[in-house]
């Protein structure tokens, strides 16, 4: 059950990410940001367990926080790397 809750916390963030920055701001593709979403949070998850955050039989906060601040960083960097506005480029 929490994979399934990881993938689902990935989209909300992705989805955030693109909500944030709708229309001419944003060019990225939906799909990068959701996966750069999903993948933030896989990967701060395994942070998590590497900076010895214990699970807990409850919700782990700590590590639920770790997971969405790598995924909000990750969402930027490729909203960032892909999500160039190309009418600037070329003027």
């Amino acid at each position: 059950m929490e994979v399934i809750g990881v993938i689902v916390a990935g989209i909300i963030i992705g989805l955030l990410g693109k909500f944030v920055a709708p229309g001419d701001k944003d060019n990225t593709p939906l799909w990068a940001t959701v996966l750069a979403g999903i993948g933030g949070v896989l990967i701060g998850w395994y942070v998590s367990a590497a900076l010895g955050v214990a699970e807990t039989d409850g919700v782990d906060w700590i590590r639920w926080i770790i997971s969405i601040i790598v995924a909000a960083i990750l969402v930027v960097l490729v909203a960032t790397l892909m999500g160039r506005n190309k009418k600037s480029i070329n003027r």
